[in-house]
């Protein structure tokens, strides 16, 4: 029987196919033989309590310049799907999660959600790292200006972060002198309206911001080390940084051990853990990427290990 996988996904037209981790999953689903429906985030919708989507036939293929083809569409239950990888990048906003509440319906009637519904709505990128504070650094969520430079005060050199976005967006290095902290916090916070994470600048950061690629529950044993462009305090590929792969080490085997129960718990498939030095600072959990660039460095295929969890669980 064929696998029949929907995509919930950014326009497919304006993604980068070299470096695209979505379109890797795609491209490795198709091998194997498995029909693929794309779908946006506006094509879900729920009626008498029942999930449906206005969804096209997608055929992938490896050009750089016409990597995909999408049939006709139709409007079908998204229970008639076997599995729905949900790889809307964030923002985090209301629409996702209305979006989450529909794919649960579907989970309800038997689809496999990667990642679950519910887990990507208990699972905040930024704070799902306090839930492992023997693996983090120093770490405050507020928006209480006073506590936040009480914070500053005491280690120095922070890092100012919002709760919600991608790609290293609105992320700030601030030091004690920095004659800019007022204005920086009252717009991190909308003027002590709207929750902001500090933590501890980690000056391991200049050997890397370390991508740790979990599926259900094991970490692939490479590690993409995102390192800072010329100018840059954030290390973020999005930001002008750049992949150099190496071998997992054994404190990052460690974090994971930690970690990896609570991920299968949560049906948390597909996950990229952030590491920075000896501490986890993000655990991503939406869209993560990196499959690309660890490939391409080691000759492997990440999206066949992802592929190969997911149809032993169908």
């Amino acid at each position: 029987m064929t696998i029949k996988l929907g995509v919930v996904m950014d326009p497919i037209a304006t993604i980068n196919p070299k470096k695209d981790s979505t379109l890797a999953m795609l491209a490795e689903a198709e091998a194997r033989g498995w029909e693929l429906f794309y779908m946006e985030q506006a094509d879900l919708y729920l009626q008498d309590g029942e999930a449906y989507a206005h969804m096209l036939p997608l055929k992938v293929n490896k050009s750089l310049q016409d990597w995909f083809s999408l049939g006709e569409g139709t409007t079908e239950k998204l229970s008639g799907l076997d599995v729905v990888l949900m790889r809307k990048d964030p923002p985090f906003n209301t629409e996702y999660i209305y979006s989450t509440y529909i794919l649960e319906q579907a989970e309800a009637a038997g689809t496999l959600i990667v990642n679950r519904p519910q887990a990507l709505r208990d699972a905040n990128e930024k704070f799902f790292s306090a839930w492992f504070p023997e693996c983090t650094t120093a770490t405050l969520v507020t928006s209480d200006a006073k506590r936040l430079k009480q914070f500053l005060t005491q280690h120095q050199d922070i890092i100012l972060k919002p709760l919600e976005g991608m790609g290293g967006v609105s992320i700030f290095r601030v030091k004690q002198d920095d004659p800019n902290i007022n204005v920086i916090i009252e717009t991190m916070t909308n003027n002590g309206q709207q929750l902001t994470m500090a933590q501890r600048y980690l000056p391991e950061i200049v050997h890397g911001d370390n991508r740790i690629l979990v599926i259900d529950g094991k970490p692939v044993p490479y590690v993409l080390s995102r390192m800072l462009a010329k100018g840059e305090t954030r290390a973020n590929l999005a930001a002008g940084g750049y992949g150099v792969g190496r071998p997992i080490n054994e404190r990052e085997k460690w974090l994971c051990q930690q970690i990896a129960p609570t991920l299968q718990k949560k049906g948390l498939f597909f996950v990229g853990i952030d590491v920075i030095g000896d501490y986890v600072t993000e655990i991503n959990v939406t869209s993560p990427t990196c499959i690309r660039e660890l490939d391409e460095q080691f000759s492997l295929n990440i999206s066949a290990l992802l592929m190969d969890a997911i149809e032993s669980r169908l």
